[in-house]
């Protein structure tokens, strides 16, 4: 599929970052293998999930009892947090606790469904595709709902502009 509107930074810079790492296609999107080539230790147990990131070791713990697709989405979020934000959310200004959470809010939809695997999946005249989309990429609906929502936004901000 062509797209018809501009990437955002952050749809590149997970795109270059994919790439690094041989994240190419959706059956790539494995968590356990994007952890590791981050030197992420992965831990799936009945407790709610967290991360430790610090100078010695990194680290997220995905709540077992949660469902696989929301296991991947916390991953995601917070391997933003990891990837792409500094200092202790506990000690920091809200506003900048509140920032980085946005950001990765929207590092989530778009590492879960990155734009360069939309040319997987029929965007156009598909009945099922929030429910295609949340097999593809091993994501709820929800979240599929959303990214669809950006993307779609988007393409008619684009054509009203043009």
């Amino acid at each position: 599929m062509h797209l018809y509107f501009p990437t955002t930074p952050l749809e590149d810079w997970i795109t270059a970052f994919y790439k690094r790492i041989g994240v190419k296609q959706p059956k790539d999107l494995n968590i356990d293998y994007i952890a590791d080539q981050c030197n992420v230790l992965l831990l799936r147990e009945r407790t709610e999930s967290y991360r430790i990131d610090n100078d010695f070791i990194q680290i997220i713990v995905l709540d077992e009892r949660l469902s696989p697709q929301k296991q991947r989405e916390v991953f995601f979020h917070e391997l933003c947090h990891m990837l792409r934000h500094y200092g202790n959310q506990g000690i920091m200004p809200e506003s900048f606790r509140q920032l980085q959470e946005w950001d990765a809010v929207r590092f989530t939809k778009c590492a879960a469904i990155p734009i360069h695997m939309l040319q997987y999946i029929r965007l156009e005249n598909n009945r099922d595709i929030i429910a295609d989309m949340s097999e593809m990429f091993k994501v709820t609906p929800r979240l599929c709902k959303e990214r669809l929502n950006q993307i779609r936004n988007r393409m008619a901000i684009k054509e009203y502009t043009a």
